[in-house]
């Protein structure tokens, strides 16, 4: 068995209701669809396995990655808690219309209902138009009955905690807050291995074909967190050339990287692969004898038995990091 290399993937186009156009001509993703709302970059979703795009590993999928590597690949805390199964989904977004507002189901519920993992995710806003916003949790704590009279009386937005955004701007989605990104915010997110969403209110919005999409309001009662916080927005700090942490949960953490010039990097602390998305700029990779270029939009996988590379970038660019600690 040879060893790893650094894996890129064929990004996974989804076209959605609300989708448009700036994955294919901000991110040089390859679609002329005018509805692409999300390139899903590692994926292990049902029916929705990553392909290697690179290297000898080429044509292999995800899963058979793992079922061969297993903790070179992944790591040997992440692949004796997650076996096969990769804990991460990690895409780009654009939201040409807003999304619906919803929310996700902590782990034991989605295993109770759904057999799946809860859905714990974050935000990295990459580019947004003037005044576009997301909602992000209450604006006070509400009861269940209140949110259900301003969901009935479609005045839900009037309890929501609405923010205006711009590039760099970091929202930390913990299950059960209320959510929803705005028409006009493209961004990155990472988040669980998991697509279960209840989706509580979709703007009274029509399916081309005069459908409306389900939502999931009974669901949902007991699976929002009614309470309310000061700010929702994340606070972190940049130096350039370094990794600084943005977000840390249980299930990743997240590190922004500004890059000017060139930097070694050394990941034997950590027992996990890293996965770098170039947020800005572009950037190269190197390990031994392989070299991979990142531009803007692009995701690789550093895989966990991989310690030592080195990455650069003749101009300011930014890169984030994920692994699971």
């Amino acid at each position: 068995m040879k060893d790893l290399h650094i894996l890129k993937f064929t990004p996974i186009l989804k076209d959605k209701i609300w989708g448009g156009e700036k994955l294919a001509t901000l991110l040089h993703k390859n679609s002329d669809r005018k509805d692409i709302g999300e390139s899903w970059e590692i994926s292990d979703v049902k029916g929705d396995t990553s392909i290697v795009a690179n290297g000898f590993l080429k044509g292999k999928n995800l899963k058979e990655l793992i079922a061969e590597y297993k903790s070179d690949l992944v790591g040997t805390k992440i692949y004796t808690h997650f076996g096969e199964k990769f804990p991460l989904l990690i895409k780009y977004i654009d939201a040409k219309e807003a999304l619906s507002i919803q929310l996700h189901p902590h782990d034991d519920l989605a295993k109770k209902r759904h057999n799946s993992f809860g859905k714990t995710e974050m935000w990295y806003v990459m580019q947004a138009d003037e005044k576009a916003n997301l909602i992000v949790g209450f604006q006070k704590e509400v009861t269940s009955q209140e949110y259900l009279h301003h969901l009935e009386n479609k005045t839900l937005t009037a309890i929501l905690n609405i923010d205006e955004v711009q590039k760099g701007d970091v929202y930390f989605i913990p299950t059960g807050r209320v959510h929803a990104i705005g028409a006009g915010v493209m961004l990155a997110e990472i988040q669980q291995t998991s697509d279960i969403t209840y989706r509580i209110y979709d703007w009274d919005r029509a399916n081309p074909d005069g459908t409306f999409r389900d939502l999931h309001t009974e669901e949902a009662i007991d699976a929002i967190d009614y309470s309310a916080k000061e700010s929702y927005k994340t606070s972190y700090s940049k130096v350039e050339n370094e990794s600084s942490e943005i977000v840390s949960c249980p299930y990743f953490t997240t590190n922004v990287l500004p890059l000017h010039g060139k930097i070694a990097v050394n990941h034997s602390d950590k027992d996990s692969f890293v996965i770098y998305m170039c947020v800005e700029g572009a950037t190269t990779f190197t390990y031994g004898n392989q070299t991979e270029t990142l531009e803007m939009g692009e995701t690789l996988l550093v895989p966990a038995s991989i310690k030592n590379i080195e990455i650069a970038a003749e101009n300011q660019s930014e890169l984030l990091e994920v692994y699971i600690k």
